[in-house]
């Protein structure tokens, strides 16, 4: 009976650890960002929103997302290994497989696939796939050649909105280049800030994302500073395009200033507390900018 009990006990245990572990392949704040991306393009896009379409684009923009990273994790496990932000991840550490992460992997694309093809379209769809193998495929071995993998990554990483336009009208249009466009520039100074926080792990792992010869040094953040700038007109075409009205445009031009504003503090200092600033900047930038799009839209 006490082995019994001892046994069902560490059944219960394995399973929660491995439910832990599945949990964290997932990503799920940034999964979260990409179907919230999504579920934007199509609510910005569609006259009338249908509500049961707009939910199973939210979750398989979700799904889609979280299949691509954890196919990025299987293929950079060894490079994980080797850095301190990453080493105690799943693959790592042991907690899951490589079969079981393929497989997971797989079930979350197959499952996103048929979400997408019964909510949407086949352009879509096509897309769709196109950003899975873009991202895991083309940027994630590339981010041990160069800050050319930015650039690549930053593709796929625009593709949210654009999918969720697309999946409503099912054309591409300029509107849908629109809000591409505003998200994809977006990516690098979101990105760089993280490869500046983190150079001396990425380093480690061999992974070459900043621009400039990978130095953090005035040149990168003068380059940071000019893809912010960039923000401020993008932000405003949705409403020179009748997408949006000012209301959002004066949102996203206040956003893009406090956005710019913290980098001349990287170029002036190049801390690390410049660059963590910028990142939390990103991070509040996207979602507060969307978000006007739409209530000025509704």
């Amino acid at each position: 009976m006490v082995i019994e009990e001892v046994y069902r006990l560490n059944r219960s245990a394995f399973f929660l650890m491995k439910a832990k572990a599945y949990w964290e392949l997932l990503k799920f704040r940034l999964s979260l960002l990409v179907a919230f991306s999504c579920a934007f393009g199509y609510t910005l896009a569609t006259p009338q929103v249908n509500w049961t379409t707009l939910i199973l684009l939210f979750i398989g923009g979700l799904l889609l997302s979280g299949s691509s990273i954890v196919i990025n994790q299987i293929l950079e496990r060894d490079y994980d290994k080797l850095m301190t932000r990453t080493m105690n991840r799943p693959l790592p550490t042991g907690r899951v497989s490589v079969a079981e992460a393929g497989i997971y992997s797989v079930l979350l694309f197959m499952v996103s696939m048929a979400i997408l093809m019964y909510a949407s379209n086949s352009l879509t769809v096509l897309l769709s796939i196109a950003s899975m193998l873009l991202y895991s495929f083309v940027y994630t071995p590339l981010k041990r050649v160069g800050p050319i993998a930015v650039f690549v990554g930053a593709i796929p990483g625009a593709f949210p909105p654009l999918l969720g336009w697309v999946a409503s009208t099912g054309t591409i249009s300029y509107e849908a280049l629109i809000i591409f466009g505003i998200q994809f520039i977006w990516q690098f100074p979101h990105f760089w800030a993280i490869a500046w926080l983190a150079d001396d792990d990425y380093k480690k792992a061999g992974f070459k994302l900043l621009p400039f010869g990978g130095k953090k040094d005035l040149n990168t953040a003068i380059q940071i500073m000019i893809y912010t700038l960039f923000l401020l007109p993008l932000g405003m075409l949705p409403a020179k395009f009748g997408i949006t009205g000012i209301d959002s445009a004066i949102v996203a031009t206040v956003c893009g200033i406090l956005f710019l504003a913290q980098t001349f503090s990287l170029m002036k200092t190049g801390s690390r507390a410049s660059a963590l600033r910028i990142m939390f900047g990103s991070f509040l930038y996207l979602p507060v900018v969307q978000i006007a799009y739409l209530l000025d839209k509704l």
